[in-house]
């Protein structure tokens, strides 16, 4: 095991869009940062582009559906690194088919959906949470929606009442609810997690009908990632924004 001074972070979903903009953001900040993949091929092209920018960055594989990737990646930090500073858990998926009733889209799509967004998501994180405990002041960082809101999904008056993707909304209130739970087992400790609204991105996701640009879309999760020891734990956030749930 070799001993890694700089702060080390890991991103999921990171080989394009808000994820790859997360991990330019950490490692700009000086954190040495692995770009993870659930294809190691985009992984390392993803982590060559910013190595050429000079940033500390690396590519790995994981896969956060499959529990024998997740195994192997959290091996490979451990006999790296020891110990991992930062979590982001980006990795995310909406496939919610379009033209179809709330109660008509498919199980598979239910399914689908939460074994990335909800599974994957609590699997990755409970796997690295050793690592996590073995730093002096560990970071989570889950990326939610504000779709995830029911405070603001039960209002009329909300911006997004009419957004109704329900197999994506709901995996992403089970999100904030998970970090919810979570941030009470390590309201002790020196771990802190914390769930967050990206923004309205233009990403692929969307076929870029966002309102604010890939880069913006990032700020948040870095934000997190880097708050001090007095920073929040078990909170919802849009920029300096605290989210209604």
């Amino acid at each position: 095991m070799s001993h890694h001074t700089s702060r080390i972070a890991l991103v999921t979903g990171a080989t394009r869009g808000i994820g790859y903009e997360t991990v330019r953001g950490l490692a700009q900040a000086g954190v040495h940062t692995l770009l993870a993949g659930r294809d190691r091929s985009k992984a390392v092209q993803a982590a060559l582009e910013l190595q050429s920018e000079g940033l500390p960055v690396e590519a790995i594989e994981l896969d956060v559906t499959d529990a024998a990737s997740i195994a192997a990646a959290v091996e490979e930090v451990t006999k790296k690194f020891g110990h991992l500073d930062i979590l982001v858990n980006n990795a995310g998926i909406m496939i919610d088919e379009s033209g179809k009733k709330i109660s008509e889209q498919s199980p598979r799509t239910w399914r689908d959906t939460f074994d990335t967004n909800v599974f994957g998501l609590i699997d990755t994180t409970n796997a690295f949470l050793p690592l996590l405990h073995k730093s002096a002041s560990a970071r989570i960082v889950n990326v939610s929606s504000l779709l995830g809101s029911l405070a603001l999904h039960s209002d009329p008056a909300s911006p997004i009442y009419d957004f109704k993707v329900p197999a994506y909304n709901v995996s992403k209130s089970a999100v904030n609810a998970w970090t919810v739970q979570l941030a009470y087992e390590l309201k002790d400790s020196t771990v802190k997690v914390n769930t967050i609204h990206p923004g309205y991105v233009k990403t692929d996701m969307n076929a870029g009908a966002g309102e604010i640009d890939v880069p913006d879309g990032a700020r948040t999760s870095i934000k997190l990632a880097l708050i001090d020891d007095n920073g929040p734990n078990g909170s919802y956030f849009y920029l300096d924004d605290v989210l209604p749930w």
